[in-house]
C-alpha cells in the first residue's frame, strides 16, 4: 500500500468512533434556552437543587453534595455541616455604610454557618465585595464561607480577596449528582421528568460542553498530528482546507476538522493569557529581574499554535508550543522528540550559540488542562520553563 495511502487509512481507522456519531443536533433544553447560561437562570436550577424541600424529591442530596465539594477545599478539621441548610437568592450583602447593593447570587445558611455563593461564568468577582460577602455571612457570630460557582476556573482572575473564595464547578457538583441519580433507580421510576431535568443538565453542562467533547476534539488533534495531516491546520484559506480534507473523510471528519481548530484557537488564548498573568511574573521572579517583558501569540500558518515569551530586545525567552505546531518544529529541531504526546504543552528553547539552534522539550501539561483552567497551587508549568530558562541564561553569563 503506498505510504500517503496507507496514512489516509490509519487516519480514518483513528477516527471510527467519532464518525459513528451523528451530525445532526441533539436536543437539550438548556440550548434551547437561548440565555441558558445566564448566571440568573443557573441560579435558580442551583438553588432548586439546594433547597432540601425542592420538588426534584432528592431532600438535601444537593446540599451535601455541595458542602462535601467546599469542605474538601478547606483545611482539615475546618469543615462545615452538610446539611439543614436555608436556602435564599439575591440576597444583599452591603453593609450599613455601603453606598449601593452588592448582591450575593445564593447564600446557604443554618443558626451556625453560613455560605455565601457567587455564580459566574468563570471563576472572577467580576467587581463584587468578597470581604463584605464574607461579613454579611459572618454576622450573628457564624461561620462564614465564600464559594465562587462557576464554568470554568481561572485563578488568575480571582483578586481583591477572591484568591480566597473556594472555588466549585459545574462539572464536579453535577458529575457527583449524575452518580448519585445513576444509582437510584427506585427514584429515576418514580421521577422520570426530574430525572430528565437533570440529565439534560448534565449532558450541557459537564457531558457536552466541557469533558466528552472537548476531549474528543483533542483526541482528534493529536490523530491529525501524528498522521502527518497537522499541516492542513495552517492552510490558507481554511475554508478550502477544511472542504479538501472533508472530501476525504466525509462531512463528519469536515466538522470535527472546525471544531478542532476552535478549540486550538481557545487553548492558544488561555495560555497566552495564562503567560501574561501568571508565568512571566513567576519566571521574573526565579531570575532575579525583570527578563520577560511581553507575551505575544501572533504567528499564523503552521506557527500559529506558538505562546513566546520575549525580553526587552523582543527575543524569545521561552516559547510554549501546542498541536500542528508541535509536529512542525519537531521535524526541525536538531534532536526532534521520540513519540512526542501531541495533547500535551510543549516548551520550545535556542541555544545561545551565534547560529540558534532550537530544543523541544515535552511537559506533563495536557492541553485539556489549559481548557479547565489551573489551580491557584498548580505552578508545574513554571516548574517546567524555568530550568530551562536558567539554564540559558547561565551560558551567557
Amino acid at each position: 500500500m503506498p505510504r500517503q495511502q496507507e496514512t489516509k487509512s490509519r487516519l480514518v481507522t483513528s477516527l471510527v468512533p467519532s464518525l459513528s456519531r451523528s451530525l445532526a443536533e441533539q436536543f437539550n433544553v438548556f440550548r434551547v434556552m437561548h440565555h441558558g447560561t445566564h448566571e440568573k437562570q443557573l441560579s435558580n436550577v442551583l438553588a432548586w437543587l439546594l433547597r432540601a424541600d425542592g420538588t426534584h424529591e432528592l431532600g438535601d442530596t444537593f446540599q451535601k453534595i455541595f458542602l462535601r465539594r467546599i469542605n474538601a477545599a478547606l483545611p482539615e478539621g475546618l469543615g462545615f455541616q452538610t446539611s439543614g441548610y436555608r436556602v435564599s437568592q439575591e440576597v444583599d450583602t452591603s453593609g450599613d455604610a455601603a453606598t449601593g447593593k452588592d448582591i450575593a447570587d445564593i447564600v446557604l445558611m443554618t443558626a451556625h454557618e453560613s455560605v455565601v455563593v457567587e455564580n459566574f461564568g468563570t471563576s472572577d468577582g467580576h467587581g463584587h465585595d468578597y470581604f463584605g460577602y464574607l461579613a454579611h455571612g459572618a454576622q450573628g457570630g457564624r461561620r462564614s464561607v465564600v464559594v465562587l460557582l462557576c464554568i470554568r476556573r481561572e485563578s488568575e482572575l480571582q483578586t481583591d480577596g477572591w484568591e480566597q473564595a473556594v472555588v466549585l464547578t459545574y462539572a464536579d457538583l453535577l458529575s457527583d449528582l449524575h452518580a448519585h441519580v445513576k444509582a437510584d433507580k427506585k427514584w429515576r421510576r418514580d421521577h422520570p421528568q426530574q430525572n430528565f431535568f437533570i440529565n439534560e443538565l448534565v449532558e450541557n453542562f459537564v457531558e457536552g460542553p466541557s469533558p466528552v467533547n472537548t476531549a474528543d476534539r483533542i483526541a482528534f488533534i493529536k490523530t491529525m498530528c501524528e498522521t502527518g495531516e497537522s499541516a492542513r491546520y495552517g492552510q490558507r484559506p481554511q475554508d478550502a482546507a477544511a472542504e479538501q480534507f472533508s472530501q476525504t473523510l466525509a462531512q463528519h471528519a469536515k466538522q470535527q476538522f472546525e471544531d478542532g481548530r476552535k478549540v486550538l484557537g481557545e487553548i492558544k488564548r488561555y495560555l497566552r493569557q495564562y503567560a501574561e498573568r501568571r508565568l512571566m511574573h513567576q519566571v521574573n521572579e526565579a531570575l532575579g529581574e525583570e527578563v520577560v517583558v511581553k507575551v505575544l501569540a501572533n504567528f499564523v500558518g503552521q506557527w500559529e499554535w506558538y505562546v513566546r515569551l520575549l525580553d526587552t530586545n523582543g527575543d524569545v525567552v521561552a516559547g510554549l508550543v501546542f498541536g500542528p505546531t508541535v509536529a512542525t518544529y519537531n521535524d526541525e529541531v536538531p534532536e526532534p522528540v521520540q513519540s512526542p504526546d501531541f495533547s500535551k504543552i510543549f516548551i520550545l528553547m535556542r541555544s545561545s550559540d551565534t547560529a540558534p539552534k532550537r530544543s523541544l522539550q515535552q511537559t506533563d501539561i495536557g492541553i485539556d488542562e489549559v481548557l479547565k483552567g489551573f489551580e491557584p497551587a498548580d505552578d508545574r508549568l513554571a516548574q517546567a520553563v524555568i530550568p530551562l530558562v536558567q539554564a540559558h541564561y547561565a551560558t551567557q553569563d
